[in-house]
């Protein structure tokens, strides 16, 4: 195997890396965030928030060189989860036994 193609897949697996944890501080801040909002009553899904998080991260992307619908598809696909995850917090506050 080429010393160059083993050399590019530990980088690659270095940054994979570094995404499974960069991913894990933002769920743990998102779900700070959702106990927040289910304390005071505020609904799961912040579209206003989400939109202009969308437009942050488009330019973002098209600054650092990378497919803006690419990374758009990425963090629908987070925020979606994020969303899912205030819900479930959102219900486990509301019930009386929780």
């Amino acid at each position: 195997m080429p010393a160059e193609l083993v050399r590019l897949r530990a980088s690659i697996d270095n940054l994979d890396a570094a995404l499974v944890h960069l991913l894990a501080e933002r769920f743990r801040c998102t779900q700070q965030v959702g106990v927040l909002k289910a304390t005071v009553g505020l609904p799961p899904s912040d579209p206003a928030r989400e939109e202009q998080q969308m437009a942050r991260l488009r330019q973002l992307a098209q600054e650092a060189g990378l497919d803006p619908v690419f990374a758009e598809k990425v963090l629908g696909f987070i925020i979606a989860e994020v969303i899912r995850n205030h819900g479930t917090i959102a219900e486990q506050t509301s019930r009386p036994d929780a």
